[in-house]
């Protein structure tokens, strides 16, 4: 018996809300896992690329590969020693794009080997487990349940989230580009202490984003979307974001332009169609900078993970 698991990509923290916001989107992963018939053989990782243009070679095919140390946590908690399993990853989500690869396999891999076992785990239980591994639940939340989270890793492990309406009007156009940025990178250049002056500043620009997205207030919006904890320490690391960030601001229709998780991908959010001129635009300024991506306009995913 295998099982599949579609699960989509992520965006997290929108700017203000640092490890605590993510955002799923329709670009996806699917998950194989199935019990392997000669035992004794153990795990057995297959990577299947969509993309060519994304480099896999760095993702482990060993017990060292995030999805099996997911099931094996999974095994664990209903009592049991992981068995000798098949995993099989068909990428398409671009791989250290901070775009929630990781949690992407994490989250599949989890879903599949519970359906597998015949469900013994709730989400409760699947969700902790997935933030445990990641180290924080952004991305995992939005990856397993669709559409706009707003979540909370608990000094016990649980996981408390909550998912917003986002306003369907409101799309995410991805500058993905052709080089990759290794989170752990991308968290080595934040400091180790912020001052309460700048965490007050998030609580505020975060507190005034979940009422903008509730209200779908686009001018409000358009306020919502700085940040004094992270980006102003990565933007060193993302090619082109601080002047793509310049050239955006105040601009008609645009509500905002954040790095998409630890980046090094750069997401605008934008209203009323005007993607196009977008995409000049990017092109424009990554041309002036020398930088290739690839620019999609995506919808919000509402959905998340199913079994296919």
């Amino acid at each position: 018996m295998k099982v599949s698991v579609r699960v989509p990509a992520t965006t997290a923290n929108l700017g203000p809300g640092f490890d605590c916001l993510g955002i799923a989107l329709p670009i996806y992963n699917e998950i194989t896992v199935e019990e392997t018939v000669m035992p004794g053989s153990g795990v057995e990782i297959n990577i299947l690329e969509d993309n060519e243009n994304f480099d896999v070679l760095s993702i482990p095919k060993d017990e060292n590969n995030i999805a099996y140390k997911a099931i094996e946590l999974l095994y664990n908690f209903i009592g049991q020693t992981a068995s000798d399993l098949k995993i099989t990853i068909k990428t398409n989500i671009p791989v250290t794009r901070g775009l929630g690869s990781s949690a992407s396999v994490i989250v599949g891999g989890l879903m599949a080997a519970n359906h597998l076992l015949g469900n013994p785990a709730d989400d409760a239980v699947l969700l902790s487990i997935a933030s445990e591994v990641e180290g924080h639940p952004d991305n995992v939340t939005p990856a397993m349940f669709g559409g706009f989270c707003l979540s909370s890793m608990e000094s016990d492990g649980s996981v408390i989230y909550s998912k917003i309406s986002w306003p369907q009007e409101w799309k995410f156009t991805l500058l993905i580009p052709d080089y990759e940025l290794d989170t752990n990178i991308a968290r080595s250049v934040l400091p180790e202490c912020i001052s309460v002056k700048d965490a007050a500043f998030n609580i505020r620009k975060c507190a005034m984003l979940i009422d903008a997205v509730n209200k779908k207030d686009a001018e409000l919006m358009k306020k919502c979307l700085q940040d004094k904890i992270h980006q102003p320490y990565r933007e060193k690391l993302v090619k082109g974001f601080k002047e793509l960030k310049e050239f955006f601001e105040n601009k008609e229709d645009i509500l905002g332009c954040v790095i998409s998780g630890a980046g090094p991908t750069i997401l605008v959010i934008s209203c009323n169609n005007g993607f196009e001129k977008i995409k000049d635009d990017v092109r424009n300024i990554f041309n002036d900078l020398n930088v290739n991506c690839d620019i999609r306009t995506l919808n919000i995913e509402n959905e998340g993970s199913i079994v296919v």
